[in-house]
């Protein structure tokens, strides 16, 4: 199987929406693809956020999307790396390694002080690929404020 990973544009929209959608299913959102393109033509048409697609002889099965942040600290851009998701039937394949190391790849090519990223606590599998691809845990820094409720 031939992988490959490209910059996605405005054109592949409603290929990674449909991966989109599934990753937020996978966090117990309702499937929403209409809310899906829209939401992601915003972040590209507005340049604020930066995605990456996956192929698998080319069908698309993952994605990672990055969004710019900045370090006061470093004097540098940093990236958080947002969503990342791997269809189920592309699974122990490489693909989430191959999108982080085109995440951290992006990220020496802008200048980044950093990546950053999060996932749920009890995602222990996302949790084990991270840390197998350099990603260190930095318990002591994280906090979330929820402004929903």
């Amino acid at each position: 199987m031939k992988l490959q990973i490209k910059e996605a544009t405005i054109d592949d929209i409603k290929v990674v929406a449909a991966l989109f959608n599934a990753y937020r299913i996978f966090y117990d959102q309702a499937s929403d693809i209409d809310g899906a393109i829209n939401f992601l033509q915003d972040r590209m048409s507005r340049k604020e956020s930066t995605i990456f697609i996956a192929f698998l002889d080319e069908e698309a099965v993952g994605f990672t999307q990055l969004y710019p942040i900045f370090s006061s600290v470093s004097l540098k851009p940093a990236w958080l790396l947002n969503d990342l998701y791997v269809a189920e039937t592309a699974r122990q394949q490489g693909v989430a390694n191959a999108l982080l190391n085109k995440a951290k790849e992006f990220g020496s090519e802008n200048n980044a002080g950093w990546l950053l990223l999060e996932t749920a606590f009890d995602n222990y599998k996302a949790q084990s690929v991270y840390e197998k691809n350099g990603w260190i845990k930095q318990p002591d820094f994280f906090y979330q404020f929820n402004l929903s409720n």
